[in-house]
């Protein structure tokens, strides 16, 4: 984001993704224990164009959700959401979302740092969620790999294509 922004339209922005984020969630095809939906596409936008403003909007959608309002999957809500199966993924979005969008911060633009940047996103997410599901489910890593990433991956990189065309046709 430059920082030449009003602080209002970044404070809009984080608030406009913080709430396209929840729509992403609610937008889903129910797999088990990990929903499919379009939350990481509205991630991912996020931080490509609000870069290091982008934790504000996913820590926004968090905290919407823990405070009860359904906006996660499914039309959950809750701080249980948070701590359940999914968590790890839901908090790997505040954690990618800072680390990536810092890394854009100062990137002047550049095509290959907004697609490593993005690769990282998806990385940390799919790596924190990856653990935190093969912990609170009881499974050894194989199981929770081939239960909550690898049917995911194919769709993610098709959103990480969608987000990076996306943003830079709608440049702020």
């Amino acid at each position: 984001m430059k920082r030449s922004m009003p602080r209002a339209k970044q404070l809009s922005l984080a608030a406009v993704f913080a709430a396209l984020t929840a729509v992403g969630a609610l937008i889903s095809i129910p797999f088990y224990p990990v929903p499919l939906s379009l939350q990481t596409l509205f991630l991912y936008l996020c931080v490509l164009i609000l870069k290091e403003r982008a934790p504000l909007s996913q820590g926004i959608y968090l905290a919407m959700g823990a405070a009860g309002l359904p906006v996660f999957a499914r039309g959950m809500a809750g701080y249980s959401v948070l701590i359940g199966p999914t968590g790890g993924f839901l908090l790997g979005f505040l954690l990618a979302s800072l680390v990536s969008g810092l890394m854009l911060s100062n990137s002047g633009g550049r095509r290959f740092a907004e697609v490593a940047a993005i690769g990282i996103c998806m990385a940390i997410v799919f790596l924190l969620g990856w653990v935190w599901l093969a912990g609170w489910m009881g499974w050894n890593f194989s199981a929770a790999l081939w239960a909550g990433v690898i049917p995911f991956l194919p769709g993610d990189f098709l959103k990480a294509g969608v987000a990076l065309t996306v943003a830079k046709k709608i440049r702020l």
